[in-house]
């Protein structure tokens, strides 16, 4: 059986696939990173239904040598997404591991501490004794609480009690925002520059990487093992090969999911003090050390990455919306 499954993944990938993986991709360097995916089980996208986007994304990992990503589960979705299991399962029979994102992501922010922790032990309930589990959670939106310090405290005890780790992001990009453009272009009738899409997607989380980075040598006087924030979207199916091939290129490894939250710098997920707790543990704690800003980067402004998406994959000019 999953002879038969690894055969249909990479022949769906060669019809997809931009270039081939060659000995020039073999990772090195000190830049190291995981790959982790968010919002799982994802409702469709501009292109793909659901399983083909699965299978697209679990062939095109293995063609970029990505032995071990993260899937941040939402489970409350799952009886609202045919197959959904079925998914998550070929993504755990594909070596990948699964952790929890609550059960309906709320943002923590805007609900009561009771009602959040009861959705996340929801979440929990669901994915502890399946296969592929790890003791992580990622906070909806990477929202630990904004301004409201106690909450964030609360949390952080309260995932020391369940014995949960804060599986931060370090680099992020907001891949989700290019996804829902395309959508809506799409939507719209409008002809979207796939390859300009691909292009932009690519560059702009290597870009990125970069910049984080180097805040994070500032921040923790080394590189540690970066922790990518990407979702379960058309987008990443379709070429998460390129960006992988792009960011060995700059001399990224990729490494496990597991590596990266063996980090020492996990600890502080669970001690930083900032007067806003959201957003990359990166970004946070370089503004705890006294980093000067910018510490975000420029490409989360969603009017700017719209710009871009305007110019290059609509190719509209700022004069020229419509």
């Amino acid at each position: 059986m999953m002879s038969f499954f690894r055969a249909v993944v990479l022949a769906i990938a060669a019809l997809f696939a931009t270039a081939t993986v060659s000995a020039q991709d073999t990772p090195g360097g000190e830049k190291r990173v995981a790959i982790t995916f968010d919002d799982v089980p994802r409702a469709p996208g501009p292109w793909l239904e659901e399983d083909d986007r699965t299978l697209l994304l679990l062939a095109n990992l293995e063609r970029a040598g990505v032995d071990q990503a993260a899937f941040f589960l939402n489970p409350g979705r799952i009886t609202q997404r045919e197959g959904a299991k079925d998914r998550i399962a070929a993504c755990v029979a594909a070596g990948h591991v699964i952790a929890n994102h609550t059960a309906t992501h709320p943002r923590l922010s805007q609900v009561g501490l009771e009602a959040y922790l009861a959705d996340l032990d929801a979440a929990e309930s669901w994915l502890r004794g399946q296969d592929g589990y790890r003791p992580w959670f990622r906070y909806p939106y990477l929202d630990e609480g904004s301004r409201d310090k106690p909450k964030r405290d609360a949390m952080r005890a309260a995932l020391a009690e369940r014995g949960l780790l804060n599986a931060y992001a370090t680099i992020d990009a907001s891949d989700w925002f290019y996804e829902a453009a395309a959508k809506k272009a799409v939507a719209a009738g409008t002809p979207v520059d796939r390859d300009a899409l691909r292009d932009l997607y690519v560059e702009a989380h290597v870009e990125a990487a970069e910049f984080y980075d180097g805040i994070a040598r500032q921040a923790w006087g080394r590189s540690p093992v970066h922790v990518l924030l990407l979702h379960e979207t058309d987008i990443a199916a379709m070429w998460i090969d390129d960006l992988v091939r792009a960011l060995r290129a700059k001399g990224w490894t990729i490494v496990s999911a597991d590596e990266a939250f063996a980090d020492p710098i996990a600890a502080d997920a669970a001690t930083y003090d900032t007067p806003f707790a959201q957003g990359t543990l990166t970004e946070q704690v370089a503004w705890q050390e006294g980093v000067p800003a910018p510490r975000w980067y420029r490409g989360n402004n969603t009017d700017l990455a719209q710009e871009w998406f305007d110019a290059r994959v609509l190719g509209r000019s700022a004069n020229n919306a419509d």
